[in-house]
């Protein structure tokens, strides 16, 4: 057999053995989550008001946004992200944290400690975060009967091929987060989007194999 077409099996092989999942893409543009003290400081005793309701459970865009001020530069009209957590925590891309001065720190969402901090200003006060500061990992979420369909275990890394547009391409290190209150979803940060010309409701594919 010629070495050509030993390739040729091989290759043949191994796209058999490969597992591809479709999975709907949401872009994170950057938001910030509060808890109830930041959020009274901000906007006063008023709960968050839901402009949207976003693609996981009981998450939504709150009308409120807020100004975010780094060291080097600032943004504007930030939005909340509802409902109140436990803990404030800034997601923003790489490029976000060149532009407002801290260092970028991916972490899993939740996952804030020894992170930069950043000021916070609302209607109502001003507040100086300590850390929460990070550039979130990128991941899916699932749900645990499409977890078990596939093979996939909570906190597995994977990868993610999108095959369509201008800059077709795989990003790899995708971790799958497995929970019965999420929804099938896959979330990319603004940079990671844009580099593969990937928008909302863009289809990725979730690939299990020996490659």
């Amino acid at each position: 057999m010629k070495n050509d077409e030993i390739v040729k099996l091989i290759t043949e092989e191994i796209i058999a053995r490969e597992i591809k999942i479709p999975i709907p893409v949401t872009v994170s543009n950057r938001h910030i989550h509060v808890d109830e003290h930041t959020r009274k400081i901000l906007f006063g005793d008023n709960p968050l008001k839901i402009k949207k309701f976003l693609g996981q459970p009981g998450e939504f865009a709150a009308e409120e946004t807020v100004k975010v001020i780094g060291p080097k530069g600032h943004f504007d009209s930030v939005r909340v992200v509802g409902p109140e957590r436990r803990a404030c925590q800034l997601e923003v891309s790489v490029g976000d944290c060149y532009h407002l001065g801290v260092q970028p720190v991916v972490r899993d969402s939740g996952d804030i400690e020894g992170t930069p901090g950043i000021y916070i200003a609302g209607p109502c006060g001003m507040v100086q975060l300590t850390q929460g500061v990070i550039v979130a990992r990128r991941h899916i979420h699932m749900l645990p009967a499409d977890a078990q369909r596939y093979g996939i275990k909570d906190k597995q890394l994977v990868r993610i091929r999108f095959s369509t547009g201008m800059r077709r391409g795989v990003l790899g290190d995708v971790i799958v987060r497995v929970n019965e209150n999420y929804a099938l979803e896959c979330h990319l940060d603004i940079d990671e989007a844009n580099a593969l010309c990937i928008k909302n409701n863009d289809t990725v594919y979730l690939e299990i194999g020996e490659i």
